[in-house]
């Protein structure tokens, strides 16, 4: 079992005027390829675990993306999901590299091929196809970037950005 510590703080300070860090809750505007999304992002062990889980709608272009430490083997069941959705695997890169569909209430798990994926898309079933987007396709991991720092991640426990996490303000 691997033990992770997820930091919270990048160690900026909190004080007046200084805005408070971002959450699960919140929404990012992240595309892949040409075509923007508000996304969510899950990045804690909590926050992977809850997913979509009891969402009764989402938005037409409104997602969760699911961000790991590392890039690995990643599986994904529909446990309390009532919605049809579609899953996108990207590897470290961003790029796009499996897709599947997933249905409402489904238990048995959807695993990946690839034990090279990093992040995880989550979005209303046929959204993948209705924008003509298959493996191949672009996550933006600039925009990424910036919503991690948002939520007060320290960017190099990702593999991203250059190591300085204020180079993402």
């Amino acid at each position: 079992m691997l033990s992770v510590i997820w930091g919270g703080c990048n160690g900026s300070e909190s004080g007046a005027g200084v805005a408070a860090p971002k959450t699960a809750s919140d929404w990012f505007t992240i595309s892949v390829g040409e075509h923007p999304l508000r996304l969510q992002l899950a990045v804690t062990p909590s926050e992977m675990q809850r997913g979509l889980m009891e969402r009764r709608e989402l938005g037409a272009d409104e997602g969760m993306l699911f961000v790991y430490l590392r890039p690995d083997q990643v599986s994904f069941w529909m446990r309390n999901t009532p919605l049809p959705l579609d899953i996108g695997f990207f590897d470290a890169e961003g790029v796009l590299r499996e897709v599947y569909p997933l249905h409402p209430f489904d238990e048995r798990p959807v695993t990946s091929r690839s034990r090279r994926l990093q992040f995880a898309l989550e979005v209303n079933r046929g959204w993948f196809k209705a924008h003509g987007l298959g493996p191949g396709a672009q996550l933006d991991l600039q925009a990424l970037t910036t919503a991690l720092h948002e939520r007060d991640f320290p960017l190099k426990q990702f593999g991203l950005g250059d190591g300085n996490d204020a180079a993402a303000k």
